[in-house]
């Protein structure tokens, strides 16, 4: 009998070690869910209310069942809702000490059990528990094999596929590629080798999902890795991509050692190593373009194979206008945008093109516009009008409030010219604004609105047409309905006009108007406001790679660089968003 029982326990070790090794798991683990499985079936052997453990000899295999019994204080209280005195695992502290002198409160007295036989249902609960704790392990480590993987190429098999999803098996565990993961018109069978790139590993109840890609741009920029080895020693970097899976793509690389050219190192001898990424990705175009710190010379090579006249950046919006021959447009905008889409993308600026004739046409329209505009304003001829155009005055304000020597130094204008023109300048701007006031009154909106920082006599007028008369009302409003924004109906997509669309407020400046409208109204506290952050202190030296403004409108580079020969002869503008707003 004893030897019988002793090979029964080398049995359980062995079994525990061989479960432990076919998942890839500790054994520790498998023995512990032994345990568990053990102790569930006593407590359903001798009540669930007993405090029964169970513990295995992790060398000899000997099981210790136990019942436990711990003294608590006389007064204690339970701290959960539902959990209440249990005297068949508790004793009072009163009650222990007239049977043990030595009884303190934390004190175990411990019964050893008989061992049992297991029934057929405490057989099938101890399966279950032992099989749900293993599988537990294989999640974890499953997690713990993929979690720190992410951004990395695997080879794998293909499993299975449902409904367009790939399951492919990688080994130590599974992955999943789901129909806009994978490359257009891509095909896989199962036993099929597969290259994958894991982007994203969630630990969720039902197991880690590892995320497959092979439209990914990360997986086309490891591929390079793999094919140029300046890439993967690090000498040149791929600061960039951005891919349309199966058609085209697009890539920005730098090198840091000045001796190699980034671009000719990834295509290799004859286009040997770019095509070598091109079949893994079923020939899919890939343009490979020099990544730039000046963001004008970027967007130039990103927009490649077109030619570029002008680049108008407006930094506040994160918008780029590009001026373009009329002839390239097409190939600017490529087929069905994509050009363009995979520039924006690679750049992450969005971008408005527009050719030649376009940009000529609109500055034509704009010099008219403010011809006529100074012409009413100011009661002048034509000639003077133009002239003040032409020196660059977009608006009434501007001339009202610069200083005189600007206007005087006008070929042609003196001072006294200057004091008159800025005179009827102020009195044009005094009675549009009695007009908007006396309209803004006729409209309902209160003088409190006025107040709320950001809200000018222009702004009240907009918003008392848009039905907005209180501060309360401004407070009340969402961003979107400021703004503007889309809303579902009848299952299209509709365009919501803002109260304030046509003022082209910034989402960030349209939150504040609503938040300075709050503190206004009392319902939050001013600092509760978003603070600014502090301007950073430049010292007084030109900084690399930013443009003042008369060097941005000459042309020059900056200060110790030497113009990039990639943007040709494209005009670099700088917008400033102030003034385009004020237009």
């Amino acid at each position: 009998m004893a030897v019988g029982v002793s090979a029964n326990r080398l049995e359980l070790l062995q079994i525990a070690d061989a479960v432990a090794r076919e998942k890839n798991i500790d054994k520790e683990i498998v023995i512990e869910a032994i345990e568990e499985a053990i102790q569930k079936g006593a407590k359903a052997r001798y009540g669930a209310h007993h405090d029964i453990r169970a513990k295995i000899d992790h060398k000899t295999g000997e099981l210790a069942l136990t019942r436990h019994v711990t003294i608590v204080e006389d007064d204690w209280q339970p701290e959960d809702e539902l959990e209440e005195f249990n005297d068949s695992a508790m004793v009072r502290l009163k009650d222990a000490s007239k049977r043990d002198p030595e009884a303190v409160v934390g004190k175990e007295y411990i019964e050893e059990l008989p061992p049992f036989e297991f029934g057929r249902v405490q057989t099938q609960m101890a399966r279950q528990v032992v099989t749900g704790k293993v599988r537990e392990a294989e999640r974890a480590n499953q997690y713990e094999e993929f979690k720190d993987r992410v951004g990395e190429i695997v080879n794998g098999t293909v499993k299975r596929v449902e409904y367009g999803n790939t399951i492919v098996d990688l080994g130590r565990g599974e992955g999943i590629m789901r129909r806009n993961d994978s490359i257009p018109r891509e095909v896989f069978n199962i036993g099929d080798r597969i290259r994958t790139y894991i982007y994203d590993v969630r630990p969720e109840a039902k197991g880690p999902q590892v995320m497959l890609s092979r439209s990914h741009p990360g997986f086309m920029a490891k591929l390079f890795a793999q094919e140029v080895p300046e890439v993967y020693d690090g000498v040149i970097e791929i600061r960039a991509a951005a891919r349309d899976a199966g058609s085209r793509a697009k890539m920005a690389v730098l090198s840091n050692d000045s001796s190699i050219d980034p671009v000719g190192a990834c295509v290799g001898m004859r286009g040997s190593r770019v095509q070598a990424v091109v079949a893994e990705l079923q020939g899919e175009k890939i343009d490979i373009i020099q990544w730039n710190n000046d963001e004008p010379t970027f967007i130039v090579n990103a927009l490649a194979p077109a030619e570029v006249s002008k680049v108008v950046l407006d930094e506040e919006a994160d918008r780029v206008e590009v001026v373009v021959p009329d002839e390239q447009l097409s190939l600017a905008i490529g087929r069905r945008g994509q050009n363009v889409r995979l520039a924006s993308q690679l750049t992450g600026w969005q971008i408005d093109i527009i050719t030649e004739s376009q940009d000529s046409e609109r500055r034509q329209r704009e010099f008219s516009e403010r011809t006529s505009l100074f012409q009413e304003a100011l009661d002048v001829d034509e000639v003077i009008a133009q002239l003040l155009v032409t020196e660059g005055f977009a608006t009434v304000e501007d001339l009202a409030f610069v200083e005189p020597y600007e206007i005087s130094d006008i070929e042609g204008f003196d001072e006294d010219t200057a004091e008159e023109l800025q005179a009827r300048a102020r009195d044009f701007l005094d009675r549009k604004s009695a007009e908007q006031d006396a309209k803004r009154k006729e409209l309902g909106v209160e003088d409190g609105v006025l107040d709320v920082p950001g809200v000018t006599l222009p702004i009240a007028v907009a918003l008392g047409v848009g039905g907005v008369k209180t501060v309360e009302d401004l407070a009340d409003l969402a961003t979107d309905e400021i703004r503007g924004g889309y809303e579902v109906r009848g299952g299209e997509r509709v365009k919501v006009p803002g109260v304030l669309e046509s003022f082209n407020l910034a989402q960030e400046d349209a939150e504040m108007l609503i938040l300075q409208a709050r503190v206004a109204a009392g319902w939050i506290d001013a600092s509760e406001l978003p603070q600014p952050e502090p301007e950073p202190e430049y010292e007084e030296e030109f900084v690399e790679g930013e443009y003042d403004a008369d060097a941005v409108f000459s042309g020059a580079a900056p200060e110790g660089e030497e113009a990039a020969s990639e943007t040709d002869d494209a005009e670099v503008l700088v917008e400033d968003p102030d003034q385009s707003q004020d237009a």
